[in-house]
Parts: C-alpha cells; structure tokens; sequence
C-alpha cells in the first residue's frame, strides 16, 4: 500500500484557513488524476481542488462547513493498485446495521423504547396485546387496537405506539377533527456563500447603529420620460429601469454630502471619503444576496449606466463576476422591483455609511393644488451610519435626491 496525503495548498496570500463547501468524491471511489476533489471557500473566492494522483480513495478529512487550516489533511489516497478498485465488501456487522430497525422518536425521552411502524393489520382472530390502561386511553381517542403495530415484548401495544398512529393520521378522535399534526423538521447546515452572507450581515447589524428613513417619491414625470425613452431608443441601447436614474442622481447629489459616499474604519476610527463615486447593486443570484459594484459612475451617462448595470448583475448572478467587480462599492443601492413593498429597513453593506433602496411603483390617488389626481408614486427606503451621518443631514439628504428625482430634467443639467 502507497499512501499519499493530499493536503489543503497554500491558496493565496494571507489565507491560513478556508471552508469546505462540497466534496466531489467519496471513500473507495477511484480516483483519476486531476479529477476534481473539493470545493473550498476563503475569503478571497471559491476554488475547486483536485487530485495530483491516481489511486483509491481511503479517507476523507472534513465535513462541509467545517474550517481546515492550510496543510491540514485533506484527501487520502491508496496508490497501490492501477486497476479498477471496488470498494470492500461491507462487514457482517454493517450488513446487520443497514437491516431495518424499529423507529425512535425523536421528541422522546432518552433511554425511551423503539416504537413499530404506525399501522398494522393482524390476522384475523389475533388479539391485539395492550395493557388495560393503553386499551383504557385507546378507548377514549377512538383508536381501534386492530391496527395498531406493537413494539412491546411480543408485539405489545404501548402509549409510544398509540401516539405514533395519531401523529401518522390513525383514525382517532383526536385527529378526525382535522388534517393530522406536521411533526417533520428539516435540519439545513448553513455554509459557504450562505455562511459568508449571514456573517456579512451579523457584522453590519452590530457593528453600525443604523438610523432609517423612509419618504415618498412622486414618479410620474420620471416615469413618462423613462416610457418615452424605451420607446424610441435605438437597438444598440439597453431598456431602462428606474436604478439608472438613481445612480444619475446620486452623482449630481454626493457632492453636496460628501460624508455619505464613503466608508468607516470602524477599528482604526477613520473616514475614508470619496471623490469617485462606487455605487454597490444589491443582487440576488442562485446562491444568495452578492453585491457587484458599477465604478466611476460620475463618469458614466444614463445608458452607460443602465449598461453597467445589466453586465455587473448578470455576472453576479452567473458566477463569472470578478474579485474586483464584488468589492469597493462606497454606497450601495437595493431594490425588490415589483415586489418591492411599501417600506423596508435596509441593512448597510459594511463599511459603507448609507444604503438607498427604492419600494415598489404604485399609481395611487394624491392631492395636487387641492385636487386629487392619480399620481405613481415609490416609497424610498434608505439607513444611514448614525454614527457619521446625523439625522437630519440624512432627511435632508433623502428630500435632495426626491427633488432631483421627481423633477428629472435637473439630471441632464449641469447645476441642480
């Protein structure tokens, strides 16, 4: 036997200890070389490791989800023989294991006995075996002991029993009142990308005290202008949606509160503000929430951004986006399009200061000069860093960008 010992590589530099997130092999199978192993996650991307050997496999180290320092045992490999190797034949002892056993409850107490399947029927003329006061309690729910299977000495009926048929949907008192009780739970381990989402997002919720403000916007002027320019734009022009007139608007605004395009260094106590402005795409994809970054949009126009916007978030969505094209957003924009809702509490993509997310378009009656009109209107969500931007600096940064936003020629103007 010639073993080899494949072990976690020195991804990149900087990293000390990754994430397995899917195995693509399992022991006895045998392995080709250069035939995937592994999927690892750091925090720098996800990458796939395979074998530089041929052989069997004889161990593997690791469950997903669990965290492997660089040069810990990954793979084990028998590199003994060159032919097919079928795995051996299981031990008697195995074979006895995988014999069907009586079922355990889980909500059981420990040490409790097994209990049968919930239905049976017996032959006919044979006795259910019960105590008197399981026939007792049988009795007062209905349940006829017929078909009640026993997992008591010599098939005897115990109380386990009679709650598995009830919890099975056995034809007691208790359970033709209705649909029989869902007592199934689902165990899911959160790991990989998921892992990394819920880590981003219990960090942004501790870490920043996150003031909310939500105001609504009139859209009817933006939203004539936006029907009007997808109805006459050329081929080599995407469709708009509302967002590329957001970020248009975030550019002519940010100036005006500089400290809300930036970031907060948190653990050194220093702002890092921007000139260029790095808007963050709040994107939902296969594999959860990502948030690809569109760069310099203050030197982008309407279509350019519109442009910008599709490749960025078709990329997340595929998985081809790069390391730089996930990180270095300095204000991040979310939105729910159609199913956006009337208001939301946007959580900050750390360590940015602010977050803008735009609700759902709805056309709804308003009074305009003490008439009352059907106007589109939008709830806009957005939290602030309370800790950088003070309450009122950012009301007054939201009632800005409603201006800019309600009257949209001010977008294609050099002065607001």
């Amino acid at each position: 036997m010639s073993l080899y010992i494949f072990r976690l590589p020195d991804i990149g530099e900087g990293v000390a200890e990754a994430e397995i997130v899917a195995w693509h092999v399992k022991v006895g199978q045998r392995l080709e070389e250069e035939q995937a192993l592994v999927d690892v996650m750091t925090d720098k991307a996800t990458v796939e490791m395979t074998s530089p050997v041929a052989g069997r496999i004889t161990a593997l180290h690791g469950e997903i989800g669990q965290m492997l320092a660089v040069g810990a045992p990954l793979v084990e490999v028998d590199r003994g023989e060159e032919g097919a190797i079928e795995p051996p034949a299981p031990a008697p002892a195995a074979v006895e294991a995988e014999r069907p056993k009586p079922q355990v409850r889980r909500d059981a107490a420990p040490g409790a006995a097994p209990i049968a399947p919930a239905f049976s029927t017996r032959p006919l003329g044979e006795a259910p075996l019960a105590t008197p006061a399981t026939r007792r309690r049988a009795f007062e729910l209905g349940i006829p002991l017929q078909f009640v299977a026993g997992s008591g000495p010599a098939g005897r009926i115990t109380p386990h029993d009679l709650d598995a048929y009830i919890a099975h949907g056995g034809a007691g008192v208790v359970q033709s009142a209705g649909p029989a009780a869902r007592t199934g739970v689902t165990e899911t381990k959160i790991v990989g990308l998921r892992r990394k989402i819920a880590e981003k997002m219990q960090e942004s919720k501790r870490r920043i005290p996150h003031f909310s403000y939500v105001e609504e916007f009139d859209m009817t002027e933006l939203e004539a202008l936006r029907r009007d320019l997808n109805e006459n734009r050329t081929a080599e022009r995407p469709k708009l949606t509302p967002l590329p007139f957001l970020m248009r608007a975030l550019v002519k605004l940010l100036p005006e509160f500089p400290s809300v395009n930036a970031r907060f260094d948190d653990d050194a106590n220093i702002l890092r503000v921007y000139d260029g402005i790095h808007i963050g795409i709040a994107t939902q994809t296969p594999g959860g929430l990502m948030v690809p970054v569109v760069r310099h949009v203050e030197t982008l126009d309407l279509w350019d951004c519109a442009r910008a916007l599709a490749r960025v978030t078709a990329a997340a969505r595929d998985g081809s986006a790069r390391r730089e094209e996930l990180t270095g957003s300095t204000i991040t924009l979310t939105s729910l399009g159609a199913i956006g809702g009337i208001s939301a509490t946007p959580v900050i993509n750390h360590p940015e200061v602010a977050i803008i997310g735009p609700n759902k378009l709805v056309e709804r009656p308003v009074i305009v000069n003490g008439q009352v009109v059907i106007r589109t209107m939008m709830n806009v969500s957005s939290s602030f860093d309370h800790r950088i931007v003070d309450g009122y600096d950012a009301a007054r940064f939201i009632q800005g960008l409603k201006r800019l936003i309600e009257r949209p020629a001010l977008l294609f103007l050099d002065q607001k």
